[in-house]
């Protein structure tokens, strides 16, 4: 027998076959739930989300199938305050937050590798598309997923300030289809089971709402949208409700396609403008994890986890704050604050931050 490994499960395909690929590669394993918010009645039996009864049930019965202990875990006041708490005060101060990232650093690889301890595993294990390797010096390396369509290595980059040989992902070498194909031949229910799409808190996908109803004191008021100039050109909902880029949904007609370039809190407006408006050579991110600090190269980098990576290289870095600017080789559209940016060498993940404001505009 292996070491123990404690496998993370979300009733999904994903983590049902890294359980599965364990336990055929002969490690003791335990499949482990997290509870960590109270859904809505109406999301406890199904929904687009992870999370709900639905799903924790999926994972036991996968348990039962393979022949391994499970267990869930209360997680519900910490992700609030770890993930849902600072999910809204970003939306409040105009920015666009990713919780999923939160999630990952302070939930899935802080506490829940912690557990792993505790239940005297050598390994956590995740559904993760993303890989680990180690070089020729023994030092491990953060990789893309083997599925390109798929690879989740943007969401992960927080683990760079982790052991990284503590941590497992059996899927990353494989394609969604063949995860499906897998768990069909072996007979586990959730085979064909569809994916998770929504903030696992937000099932709607309707944040606003979200906020409004959850977290009333927090709601941002009516203000103005503005164009470039500062010229009024309607009333918006409340700045919680935009993020830049977004063109769909503003509520204001001007006679032509207008795009969200700037949210500015501090006036309560939402700047409207053409897509060049949109465009950005530089920017300026926080709490940045860089392993090559004394390396001078070009690195490609990715603003949002569906935008296209461009090549990019870093002006300045202080290791001890954390801050950066980063320069690209092309103009880059939709820098949005809140956001991370995750730099790659070729395909291992080599920093990562967050967004605070972009700079050279156009």
């Amino acid at each position: 027998m292996r070491p123990r490994v404690v496998v993370a499960m979300s009733g999904g395909v994903d983590s049902s076959v890294a359980a599965l690929l364990m336990k055929e590669e002969g490690y003791d394993v335990v499949g482990v739930s997290l509870k960590l918010w109270e859904a809505p009645e109406e999301c406890q039996i199904k929904s687009k989300t992870c999370c709900s009864l639905t799903d924790v049930n999926d994972a036991r019965s996968v348990c039962d199938s393979l022949g391994i202990p499970f267990y869930v875990f209360d997680y519900t006041d910490h992700f609030r305050k770890a993930v849902i708490d600072p999910f809204v005060k970003e939306y409040h101060w105009g920015r666009t937050p990713n919780p999923c990232i939160q999630c990952n650093h302070d939930i899935k690889f802080d506490l829940l590798l912690k557990e792993t301890e505790k239940l005297g595993a050598k390994y956590l294990a995740t559904g993760h598309h993303a890989q680990i390797i180690c070089d020729a010096q023994g030092k491990y390396h953060l990789k893309k997923g083997h599925d390109s369509e798929k690879d989740q290595s943007y969401f992960l980059f927080g683990l760079l300030k982790k052991n990284l040989n503590q941590i497992l992902f059996p899927v990353g070498t494989y394609t969604k289809p063949e995860l499906r194909k897998k768990a069909k031949q072996v007979g586990l229910t959730v085979h064909d089971k569809s994916e998770s799409m929504e903030i696992c808190f937000i099932p709607s996908g309707d944040h606003a709402k979200f906020i409004a109803e959850e977290y009333p004191d927090l709601k941002r008021p009516v203000g103005n949208f503005v164009d470039q100039q500062g010229q009024v050109l309607g009333e918006h909902q409340g700045i919680d409700k935009y993020t830049i880029g977004q063109r769909k949904q503003l509520g204001v007609s001007t006679g032509r396609r207008m795009y969200v370039t700037q949210i500015r809190p501090d006036t309560n407006e939402v700047v409207l403008g053409d897509p060049k408006d949109l465009l950005s050579t530089s920017l300026k991110a926080k709490d940045f994890i860089f392993t090559h600090p004394n390396e001078k190269t070009t690195f490609t980098a990715k603003v949002r986890y569906r935008f296209k990576e461009v090549e990019a290289s870093i002006r300045s870095y202080n290791p001890k704050t954390g801050d950066v600017e980063i320069t690209f080789a092309e103009p880059v559209s939709a820098i949005t604050p809140g956001q991370a940016i995750v730099l790659y060498k070729g395909d291992i993940v080599v920093g990562g931050g967050w967004i605070e404001s972009s700079i050279s505009k156009i």
